[in-house]
Protein backbone atom coordinates (compact mmCIF):
# COMPACT_ATOMS: atom_id res chain seq x y z
CA UNK A 1 0.00 0.00 0.00
CA UNK A 2 1.38 3.43 -0.91
CA UNK A 3 1.79 5.65 2.12
CA UNK A 4 0.18 9.09 2.44
CA UNK A 5 2.43 12.02 3.33
CA UNK A 6 3.61 10.69 6.68
CA UNK A 7 6.90 12.63 6.60
CA UNK A 8 5.53 15.46 8.77
CA UNK A 9 5.19 12.95 11.62
CA UNK A 10 8.98 12.62 11.77
CA UNK A 11 10.44 15.98 12.89
CA UNK A 12 13.89 14.95 11.70
CA UNK A 13 12.70 14.99 8.11
CA UNK A 14 11.44 18.58 8.25
CA UNK A 15 14.55 19.83 6.48
CA UNK A 16 14.22 17.58 3.44
CA UNK A 17 14.24 19.25 0.06
CA UNK A 18 10.66 19.30 -1.38
CA UNK A 19 11.54 17.02 -4.29
CA UNK A 20 13.31 14.56 -2.00
CA UNK A 21 10.37 14.52 0.44
CA UNK A 22 7.91 13.90 -2.41
CA UNK A 23 10.10 11.11 -3.81
CA UNK A 24 10.46 9.51 -0.39
CA UNK A 25 6.71 9.45 0.19
CA UNK A 26 5.89 8.26 -3.33
CA UNK A 27 8.34 5.36 -3.28
CA UNK A 28 7.60 4.16 0.27
CA UNK A 29 5.22 1.39 1.32
CA UNK A 30 2.75 1.52 4.19
CA UNK A 31 2.59 -1.64 6.32
CA UNK A 32 0.46 -2.76 9.25
CA UNK A 33 1.68 -5.69 11.38
CA UNK A 34 -0.05 -7.58 14.20
CA UNK A 35 1.42 -7.84 17.68
CA UNK A 36 3.91 -10.69 17.89
CA UNK A 37 4.97 -10.44 14.25
CA UNK A 38 8.67 -10.95 13.54
CA UNK A 39 9.69 -7.76 11.73
CA UNK A 40 13.21 -9.04 11.05
CA UNK A 41 15.34 -11.97 12.24
CA UNK A 42 19.04 -12.57 12.91
CA UNK A 43 20.84 -13.60 9.72
CA UNK A 44 18.20 -12.06 7.46
CA UNK A 45 19.23 -9.49 4.84
CA UNK A 46 17.88 -5.97 5.33
CA UNK A 47 15.52 -4.99 2.51
CA UNK A 48 13.77 -1.89 3.87
CA UNK A 49 14.42 0.91 6.32
CA UNK A 50 11.51 1.01 8.73
CA UNK A 51 9.90 4.19 10.07
CA UNK A 52 7.42 3.37 12.85
CA UNK A 53 4.29 5.56 12.86
CA UNK A 54 2.48 3.84 15.75
CA UNK A 55 3.18 0.94 18.06
CA UNK A 56 6.48 -0.49 19.30
CA UNK A 57 9.07 -2.91 17.93
CA UNK A 58 11.37 -4.63 20.45
CA UNK A 59 14.88 -5.31 19.16
CA UNK A 60 16.79 -8.02 21.02
CA UNK A 61 19.74 -10.35 20.62
CA UNK A 62 19.98 -13.96 21.77
CA UNK A 63 23.30 -15.57 22.69
CA UNK A 64 24.33 -19.12 21.80
CA UNK A 65 23.40 -20.14 25.34
CA UNK A 66 19.86 -18.90 24.74
CA UNK A 67 20.00 -15.78 26.90
CA UNK A 68 18.09 -12.87 25.39
CA UNK A 69 19.05 -9.21 25.88
CA UNK A 70 16.73 -6.38 24.86
CA UNK A 71 18.82 -3.79 23.00
CA UNK A 72 16.26 -1.06 22.37
CA UNK A 73 12.72 -0.34 21.21
CA UNK A 74 11.62 1.41 18.04
CA UNK A 75 8.61 3.56 18.89
CA UNK A 76 6.38 5.98 17.01
CA UNK A 77 8.49 8.57 15.23
CA UNK A 78 11.64 6.43 15.28
CA UNK A 79 13.56 4.58 12.59
CA UNK A 80 15.36 1.29 13.19
CA UNK A 81 19.07 2.10 13.29
CA UNK A 82 20.12 -1.55 13.12
CA UNK A 83 18.36 -1.73 9.78
CA UNK A 84 20.13 1.45 8.69
CA UNK A 85 23.48 -0.03 9.72
CA UNK A 86 22.76 -3.24 7.81
CA UNK A 87 21.75 -1.28 4.72
CA UNK A 88 24.83 0.91 4.83
CA UNK A 89 27.20 -1.96 5.57
CA UNK A 90 25.47 -4.51 3.33
CA UNK A 91 25.39 -6.88 6.31
CA UNK A 92 22.74 -9.25 7.72
CA UNK A 93 20.85 -8.57 10.93
CA UNK A 94 22.55 -9.60 14.16
CA UNK A 95 19.36 -9.31 16.20
CA UNK A 96 15.62 -9.73 15.81
CA UNK A 97 12.76 -7.25 15.88
CA UNK A 98 9.36 -8.26 17.25
CA UNK A 99 6.20 -6.14 17.16
CA UNK A 100 5.17 -5.70 20.79
CA UNK A 101 1.83 -4.23 19.71
CA UNK A 102 0.08 -3.70 16.42
CA UNK A 103 2.30 -1.37 14.47
CA UNK A 104 1.85 0.94 11.52
CA UNK A 105 5.04 1.74 9.69
CA UNK A 106 6.54 2.92 6.45
CA UNK A 107 9.09 0.75 4.67
CA UNK A 108 11.73 2.45 2.52
CA UNK A 109 13.20 -0.07 0.01
CA UNK A 110 16.98 -0.49 -0.09
CA UNK A 111 17.26 1.13 -3.53
CA UNK A 112 15.32 4.19 -2.39
CA UNK A 113 17.43 4.45 0.76
CA UNK A 114 20.67 4.33 -1.25
CA UNK A 115 19.36 6.88 -3.74
CA UNK A 116 18.19 9.38 -1.13
CA UNK A 117 21.32 8.96 1.00
CA UNK A 118 23.39 9.86 -2.08
CA UNK A 119 21.17 12.79 -3.15
CA UNK A 120 20.16 14.50 0.06
CA UNK A 121 22.36 15.84 2.81
CA UNK A 122 19.27 16.38 5.00
CA UNK A 123 18.27 12.73 4.64
CA UNK A 124 21.80 11.59 5.51
CA UNK A 125 21.82 13.90 8.52
CA UNK A 126 18.52 12.44 9.75
CA UNK A 127 19.78 8.86 9.42
CA UNK A 128 23.14 9.54 11.06
CA UNK A 129 21.64 11.59 13.89
CA UNK A 130 19.31 8.71 14.78
CA UNK A 131 22.21 6.28 14.45
CA UNK A 132 24.47 8.32 16.72
CA UNK A 133 21.80 8.71 19.41
CA UNK A 134 21.01 4.99 19.42
CA UNK A 135 24.70 4.11 19.65
CA UNK A 136 24.93 6.28 22.76
CA UNK A 137 21.91 4.42 24.14
CA UNK A 138 23.58 1.07 23.46
CA UNK A 139 26.78 2.16 25.19
CA UNK A 140 24.64 3.18 28.16
CA UNK A 141 23.11 -0.31 28.20
CA UNK A 142 26.57 -1.91 28.15
CA UNK A 143 27.63 0.34 31.03
CA UNK A 144 24.52 -0.58 33.03
CA UNK A 145 24.93 -4.32 32.45
CA UNK A 146 28.60 -4.20 33.38
CA UNK A 147 28.52 -1.78 36.30
CA UNK A 148 24.94 -0.91 37.27
CA UNK A 149 23.15 -2.14 40.38
CA UNK A 150 20.47 -4.68 39.50
CA UNK A 151 18.00 -3.36 42.10
CA UNK A 152 18.14 0.18 40.68
CA UNK A 153 17.93 -1.01 37.07
CA UNK A 154 15.02 -3.32 37.87
CA UNK A 155 13.10 -0.53 39.63
CA UNK A 156 13.70 1.75 36.66
CA UNK A 157 12.53 -0.87 34.18
CA UNK A 158 9.39 -1.79 36.15
CA UNK A 159 8.33 1.86 36.20
CA UNK A 160 9.15 2.38 32.53
CA UNK A 161 7.33 -0.74 31.35
CA UNK A 162 4.28 -0.14 33.56
CA UNK A 163 3.79 3.36 32.08
CA UNK A 164 1.64 4.47 34.97
CA UNK A 165 -0.38 1.24 35.27
CA UNK A 166 -0.60 -0.67 38.55
CA UNK A 167 -0.06 -4.09 36.99
CA UNK A 168 2.64 -5.27 34.64
CA UNK A 169 2.09 -8.50 32.74
CA UNK A 170 5.61 -9.86 32.40
CA UNK A 171 7.56 -12.95 33.45
CA UNK A 172 10.80 -13.14 35.40
CA UNK A 173 12.51 -14.41 32.24
CA UNK A 174 11.28 -11.44 30.23
CA UNK A 175 12.53 -9.04 32.89
CA UNK A 176 15.89 -10.83 32.84
CA UNK A 177 16.05 -10.21 29.08
CA UNK A 178 15.22 -6.55 29.64
CA UNK A 179 18.16 -6.17 32.01
CA UNK A 180 20.61 -8.59 30.39
CA UNK A 181 20.91 -10.80 33.46
CA UNK A 182 19.83 -14.23 34.72
CA UNK A 183 16.25 -15.09 35.67
CA UNK A 184 17.41 -16.21 39.13
CA UNK A 185 18.86 -12.75 39.79
CA UNK A 186 15.55 -11.11 38.87
CA UNK A 187 13.57 -13.57 41.00
CA UNK A 188 15.69 -12.81 44.07
CA UNK A 189 15.39 -9.07 43.57
CA UNK A 190 11.62 -9.21 43.06
CA UNK A 191 11.31 -11.23 46.25
CA UNK A 192 13.22 -8.48 48.05
CA UNK A 193 10.90 -5.82 46.59
CA UNK A 194 7.91 -7.87 47.73
CA UNK A 195 9.36 -8.27 51.22
CA UNK A 196 9.63 -4.48 51.43
CA UNK A 197 5.99 -4.13 50.42
CA UNK A 198 6.75 -2.41 47.12
CA UNK A 199 5.24 -5.07 44.84
CA UNK A 200 3.17 -8.23 44.88
CA UNK A 201 3.54 -11.08 42.42
CA UNK A 202 1.47 -13.73 40.71
CA UNK A 203 2.35 -15.91 37.73
CA UNK A 204 3.26 -13.57 34.90
CA UNK A 205 2.09 -10.47 36.80
CA UNK A 206 3.90 -7.88 38.90
CA UNK A 207 1.69 -5.39 40.76
CA UNK A 208 3.29 -2.10 41.77
CA UNK A 209 1.98 -1.55 45.31
CA UNK A 210 4.31 1.33 46.19
CA UNK A 211 5.49 2.95 42.93
CA UNK A 212 6.83 5.93 44.86
CA UNK A 213 9.29 3.70 46.71
CA UNK A 214 10.36 2.13 43.43
CA UNK A 215 10.76 5.58 41.90
CA UNK A 216 12.90 6.64 44.84
CA UNK A 217 15.22 3.68 44.30
CA UNK A 218 15.20 4.22 40.53
CA UNK A 219 16.32 7.80 41.08
CA UNK A 220 19.29 6.56 43.06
Amino acid sequence: MTAPDWSTRLPGLAGLEPDVRADLVRRSHFVRLAAGTTVFAAGQEAENLLFVLSGTVRVSQTSESGREVVLYRVEAGDSCIMTAACLMGDAPYLAEGIAESEIEAVAIPRGVFDDLAARSGAFRAFVFAAYAQRMLDLFHIVDEVAFGRVDIRLAQRLIALARGAEELHITHQQLAAELGTAREVISRQLQDFQRRGWITQARGVVRLVDPNALAGLAGG
